[in-house]
């Protein structure tokens, strides 16, 4: 079996629509964390990104997300080392910069986008709205693991 594009290539290499092929739609990088300052422990929260839908785990308004959400990070070859610490660990471009395999349940192995959904591996239904949960008590919504 020849191998897949994201086996034949490197991060670096991928074509816009191959890079954003890499996201499984799990919406747990939306989720606000919190980051221990002594121990660099990163927690994620069910408090999400305003502009995260609930029902899909997609953005609402990705192609124009920075003008609602300035500090928005773009994932890039170039950023993604920077930024792997934060990114849930079943995340397809984390995995992938670590030399690991994508899940069974990737779309781009299972050829359906709901398998993110039917594997557990989403967020689908657990979010809150940044809107309606203060700063101050996002610690109240810290999920177990990511």
């Amino acid at each position: 079996m020849r191998p897949r594009f994201w086996e034949r290539f490197p991060l670096d290499r991928l074509k816009p629509a191959e890079w954003e092929a890499l996201c499984d739609g799990c919406g747990k990088c939306c989720l606000n964390k919190l980051e221990d300052e002594d121990t660099g422990e990163v927690a994620f929260t069910r408090v999400a990104c305003r502009l995260l839908d609930d029902a899909t785990c997609r953005c609402t308004h990705y192609e124009i997300r920075h003008q609602f959400v300035p500090d928005c990070v773009t994932l890039s070859a170039e950023t993604i080392a920077a930024n792997a610490y934060w990114m849930p660990e079943t995340c397809a471009y984390r995995l992938l910069a670590e030399g690991k395999p994508l899940y069974p349940w990737h779309y781009l192995i299972s050829g359906d986008r709901e398998s993110v959904h039917a594997a557990g591996a989403s967020v689908q239904g657990i979010t809150l709205s940044e809107f309606d949960v203060a700063e101050e008590d996002w610690e109240d919504h810290i999920l177990a693991t990511d």
